[in-house]
């Protein structure tokens, strides 16, 4: 493969400025970017009980649905799919599909709903998605995700992002992600979320293509460097605010997958890290005090105890009673009348945990 073509610095385009994205201002909090902290979109994870869930720990975190098909919007029941409590908020919705007309359909629908953004899938690998010819397909044809993006700007009135890989297959060097970058940003999307690590299309399961291709951080960078103007967010490999904080000195923002459902109450500390919040850090009790409510009314409208209580199942990791609390849940959740009372044991189960080894 011939080494990629170096590219002359444009003298048009002003040098980055990251420090002041990422400074306090005299209040003590961090400028106003909607982007700085986002909770990635993960099938079969992000839905509207996992988000209630996660936003009673982060007031400013930015969550995101799973993705969700244009064809599941369009031909099936869309209120279901799309229903979000406005406590959510700021929260984004996941399309995916190819079709312009399709997608601005649904952007047109997420954001009559009240979404705060859309964003359309140009990264996941999964066979399902190759099959249907977008996701991560979707970054071989930037011309049709342009086309894409403008359909679904005219018709959402919200800001249309993209969450794409650094390369696809063999296709990894630089100057592709900037082409796509470049031709997707000129459609008017000016938020790319990137996952740092290029996708493989066959050969590996998707839960394979988050671990195996090596993390190229270093490309990300380069891409806020080279296009100042836009929003870039990291995405890929993140486990702890630290991390965060040495990642925000180069871009716009940052984005946690895996770990931040396996490890939820590291959002506690969201607020105050990284955007200088002085509001005090909820306990894991007073969260789960603060779910209440929502669980019974959701028990009332039918849902199951066990669709809620697995999100929680990660509140206690690392704390003594952890096990206790995630065997009670596990064990006593999936019953047909299981209610409320089963969280509470779990939480009463775990205090006692601390209260012996304080």
């Amino acid at each position: 493969m011939a080494p990629p073509r170096k590219r002359k610095p444009n003298p048009r385009r002003p040098p980055c400025d990251n420090k002041r994205m990422r400074t306090f201002d005299e209040s003590g909090t961090v400028p106003a970017n909607p982007w700085r902290f986002c909770v990635a979109p993960m099938m079969d994870v992000t839905d509207a009980h996992c988000r209630y869930f996660l936003r009673l720990l982060s007031r400013r975190a930015r969550l995101y649905t799973e993705m969700i098909t244009t064809g599941a919007i369009l031909h099936g029941d869309a209120q279901r799919l799309l229903r979000f409590d406005a406590l959510e908020h700021p929260v984004a919705l996941q399309l995916g599909g190819n079709d312009p007309e399709a997608l601005a359909r649904s952007a047109e629908l997420g954001a009559r709903l009240g979404y705060d953004e859309i964003d359309l899938n140009c990264g996941c690998p999964s066979n399902r998605v190759q099959e249907g010819c977008f996701g991560v397909r979707l970054m071989l044809e930037p011309r049709r995700v342009a086309q894409c993006v403008r359909a679904m700007r005219a018709a959402a009135g919200v800001p249309v992002t993209v969450k794409c890989r650094i390369g696809v297959d063999e296709t990894e060097h630089y100057e592709f992600l900037r082409g796509f970058v470049e031709t997707v940003a000129d459609a008017g999307s000016t938020c790319f979320i990137v996952h740092a690590r290029k996708a493989w299309l066959s050969g590996l399961s998707p839960k394979e293509n988050r671990e195996i291709p090596p993390l190229r951080y270093e490309r990300v960078y380069r891409l806020k460097q080279d296009f100042p103007q836009l929003t870039i967010v990291l995405n890929g490999g993140v486990r702890t605010l630290a991390e965060c904080e040495r990642h925000l000195r180069e871009v716009d923002g940052v984005m946690l997958g895996r770990e931040a459902y396996e490890n939820p109450y590291l959002l506690s500390q969201v607020d105050a890290r990284l955007f200088g919040e002085t509001h005090a850090a909820p306990s894991r009790s007073d969260v789960l005090t603060r779910l209440r409510p929502y669980v019974e009314r959701e028990l009332s409208a039918g849902a199951r105890l066990r669709h809620i209580a697995r999100h929680l199942l990660g509140l206690y990791r690392g704390q003594p009673g952890a096990r206790a609390f995630r065997r009670m849940l596990s064990e006593r959740a999936h019953a047909p009348d299981a209610d409320w009372a089963v969280i509470e044991q779990a939480l009463t189960l775990a205090e006692n945990a601390a209260a012996a080894h304080a």
